[in-house]
């Protein structure tokens, strides 16, 4: 169980994000204390959520890695199960 006390730290780089006639919300967080390493987090419209399995070292590593995945996939990625991203 996850403690309600941590506190997270959210990137700059959150936001939402356009294309194809869908929007995504992205989430870069990490823990304020005790952790250095981003966690990169996409949620659609429907709330459903993909979570990379790797954690970054800076939040612009882990939105340029979010970015790529966009041009290379395309948004509607974001909808389904991929290797390397857990959907939630």
């Amino acid at each position: 169980m996850l403690n309600e006390n941590l506190e997270i730290e959210e990137s700059p780089l959150s936001g939402m994000v356009a294309r194809d006639g869908m929007t995504v919300r992205v989430e870069i967080y990490r823990l304020v204390e005790g952790y250095e390493s981003w966690t990169l987090e996409v949620v659609d419209h429907e709330g459903g959520s993909t979570v990379w399995e790797d954690r970054f070292a800076t939040d612009k590593e882990a939105y340029a890695a979010f970015y790529r995945t966009l041009e290379v996939e395309g948004i509607r990625l974001f909808l389904g199960e991929q290797p390397g991203l857990t959907k939630h």
